[in-house]
């Protein structure tokens, strides 16, 4: 059971990290440069069919995971313990990108507009980083970097 919750795991990363990296990478550069935020409300539109439930499924299969490596739950922000550190991690990651989609959605998305773009971008940029990060934590539970 494990490594099929694993999988799904790797799969929903490899979605939201994907999704975000050409997000920002390519049409948030290009939507900056026209001042037009079009693409960006189109990709968004598109990608949040496949990128949140991806996201819903790295949450679930995360927590799966992190239970079954340490079922008790208040050694899970044990910095002096190597893997509570990277749950610990973990799930710092999972709360700054849930600060930042509530901001974008409740704030910064109703009113997107020309005007208001930039202030998208300082959140799609951080998201994208802490996709990155989410990986590279979870490439540590296998290699020990962060260990």
């Amino acid at each position: 059971m494990y490594d099929v919750v694993l999988f799904l795991h790797l799969l929903g990363a490899t979605i939201w990290t994907g999704g975000h990296l050409v997000l920002a990478c390519t049409i948030l550069p290009s939507a900056l440069k026209n001042n037009d935020i079009e693409f960006i409300s189109k990709f968004e539109g598109y990608y949040e069919k496949i990128g949140i439930p991806a996201l819903v499924i790295q949450i679930l299969s995360g927590l799966y995971m992190a239970y079954t490596l340490l079922p008790n739950l208040s050694q899970w922000f044990d910095f002096s313990n190597p893997l509570s550190r990277l749950i610990s991690f973990k799930l710092i990651l999972l709360a700054g990108t849930f600060l930042l989609a509530i901001d974008a959605r409740l704030r910064v998305i109703p009113n997107l507009s020309p005007k208001n773009l930039r202030s998208l971008a300082y959140h799609i940029i951080p998201v994208t980083l802490i996709s990155v990060l989410f990986v590279y934590v979870g490439f540590s539970f296998r290699t020990g970097w962060l260990y």
